[in-house]
């Protein structure tokens, strides 16, 4: 079995929702110790839209996972494992909150 390095945890946001998505993270960042990236405005890798992703450590994605549902304002949230395995992290060990959403996964042909 695999052990993840972290979890990736990506906040889709349109432009109109670019505050509501930096009040989220900011929440998830102090709440969780997450680290925060880069607010990207448009589709970026697999990335349909908007997204930022937020590192968060394995110890503490169950009480991510936990809060999220019910915290994240009508934003569309996808995370992930990091295993070294990007086609699989990001196709097969997914976990949505709010509707999916499809990602650009050719890249990782």
């Amino acid at each position: 079995m695999t052990t993840p390095r972290d979890f990736h945890v990506h906040l889709y946001f349109d432009a109109a929702e670019v505050d509501l998505a930096r009040a989220v993270v900011a929440d998830v960042a102090e709440r969780f110790g997450a680290a925060v990236g880069h607010f990207h405005t448009g589709p970026v890798g697999p990335h349909p839209r908007g997204s930022v992703q937020l590192t968060v450590a394995p110890d503490r994605f169950g009480e991510v996972a936990c809060w999220l549902p019910l915290h994240r304002r009508d934003l569309t949230v996808f995370a992930h494992p990091s295993t070294g395995d990007d086609r699989s992290d990001h196709t097969e060990h997914v976990i949505w909150f709010g509707p999916s959403e499809p990602l650009a996964t050719a890249m990782f042909d």
